[in-house]
């Protein structure tokens, strides 16, 4: 990556009891997720993506400057747009002039985004002349991401955007924030402690832990590391990229093919034979034989290779990374499994999985 191509962010800051010290490089397409733990740093490093935090740094996007060590832009001269929790639509303006406000202040010449192709992307088209009171919490939170997205940023900073929606709201919005990856040639960064978040819209996955960045990467790789610092989270796992291939309308089943074979999931009526997915399969479940063993309930029998054995936090637990051709899949089992199997780095066994679940 080049400095016209990517984020350069690196920045300092103290606080009372806690200190800021990150330096990174994100790429300039896609979905970038600040993950960790709360009170980990995130929302902190966005604030001062956006100039909202005092800190010492440099901060440079698309090769040019926004902060230097001699220069500060304020956050109005940010060519940048934040989508918070909190909406903070004006409640006097109904929805169309909400979205107007800021998309009137941008110069004709310089609108990147089209009104409509906002209002089409947010499926507002049939909310245009409502009140935000009258709006349910994903409708607001659509609004303002459309809103945002008229000020035609360069960078879109999303601060836990779905924190204060319900689950139907949540699952209501994602496939909104999932067209927006795939459409928008703007990046996202996004603030989130969500996995299942993490796993359904991330591209770029930055791990933060008291202030620093512990991991970062493409999300795949970064996540089916065995270092990765977050492995011993009970939904430790793998997220692979792939086709539905085939239904099995008797059973309700779709079959997933990626590159080193495939596996059965439910079928859901999202998706049809040709669509591309994303799966999540956790390292809790899957366990591992020497043999194949077709008698049994378990449908999703893997050949692979294991990659490394590395310990957990219990010392009673190992993490077993494997390879079904190039792809990484994770195994958690007691380490008293792992020698009585006689399981090393290099041999071939069978990935009995015992659960795949659809993520997108």
């Amino acid at each position: 990556m080049t400095a016209t191509d990517t984020i350069r962010a690196r920045f300092q800051c103290a606080f009372p009891g806690f200190d800021l010290d990150v330096d990174l490089t994100l790429p300039a397409t896609g979905i970038t997720a600040l993950f960790g733990h709360s009170g980990c740093g995130k929302t902190t490093l966005l604030r001062c993506m956006a100039g909202l935090q005092s800190a010492s740094g440099t901060m440079t996007v698309f090769g040019e400057s926004w902060q230097t060590d001699d220069i500060v832009r304020p956050v109005h001269q940010r060519p940048l747009a934040l989508v918070f929790q909190e909406t903070h639509l004006f409640p006097h303006l109904n929805v169309r002039k909400n979205l107007e406000f800021g998309y009137r202040r941008i110069p004709a010449r310089e609108r990147k985004i089209g009104f409509d192709h906002a209002v089409r992307w947010l499926g507002l088209e049939s909310h245009l002349a409502r009140m935000p009171a009258g709006l349910s919490g994903g409708e607001r939170q659509r609004v303002a991401i459309a809103r945002a997205l008229l000020t035609s940023p360069k960078l879109l900073l999303m601060d836990e955007p779905l924190s204060a929606l319900d689950l139907a709201s949540k699952q209501d919005i994602l496939p909104y924030l999932e067209r927006l990856r795939d459409t928008l040639a703007i990046p996202i960064v996004y603030v989130s402690h969500s996995t299942a978040e993490v796993a359904r819209l991330a591209d770029h996955i930055v791990m933060m832990e008291a202030g620093r960045v512990v991991a970062q990467g493409p999300l795949r790789e970064t996540l089916a590391g065995t270092d990765n610092p977050f492995r011993l989270e009970g939904d430790a796992g793998v997220l692979l990229e792939g086709h539905i291939t085939d239904l099995d309308e008797p059973w309700h089943l779709a079959l997933f093919s990626f590159d080193g074979g495939q596996l059965w999931l439910r079928r859901d009526d999202r998706i049809n034979p040709g669509d591309s997915v994303r799966v999540q399969v956790l390292a809790r479940d899957i366990s591992l034989a020497l043999v194949e063993h077709s008698d049994q309930s378990i449908q999703n029998l893997v050949p692979a290779t294991i990659d490394r054995i590395d310990p957990d936090v219990d010392p009673g637990i190992s993490l077993v990374r494997l390879l079904a051709g190039p792809t990484p899949f994770l195994s958690r089992l007691t380490t008293r499994a792992v020698d009585r199997l006689g399981l090393e780095p290099g041999r071939k066994v069978w990935m009995q999985i015992k659960s795949v679940a659809l993520v997108n």
